[in-house]
């Protein structure tokens, strides 16, 4: 279902870049359930960002059901975000006054399903 093949992300600021991720070749399955550990610092955030199309990397190739990314546009990945795949942030983002059950009723609502 998801693949990264070679997957660079740098970060660049004035004439300093910086390299988060170097080559990294993942092959996710269909239904699988994926934690990612490491130490601060070591890339999870980034490429966690860019599996969920929230940035962009700078080279190599993401696959999403055999489709290359590379010719993604903001509604291809907007369309992706809404039917293929969720994040549970960890500040959670939740509507504070809102039970979690009407938290989870506007989202899918916003995403279409009654």
């Amino acid at each position: 279902m998801l693949v990264l093949k070679d997957i660079v992300k740098d970060y660049k600021t004035g004439d300093t870049v910086v390299r988060a991720l170097k080559n990294v070749n993942i092959n996710f399955r269909e239904h699988e359930f994926v934690s990612i550990l490491g130490p601060s610092g070591c890339g999870k955030t980034t490429l966690l960002n860019l599996v969920g199309g929230l940035d962009r990397y700078t080279s190599g190739d993401l696959f999403i059901n055999g489709k290359s990314t590379k010719r993604f546009n903001d509604s291809d990945w907007d369309t992706y975000r809404n039917h293929s795949i969720g994040f549970v942030f960890q500040s959670y983002n939740l509507i504070q006054h809102q039970t979690v059950l009407s938290n989870v009723e506007l989202a899918l609502t916003l995403s279409g399903v009654s």
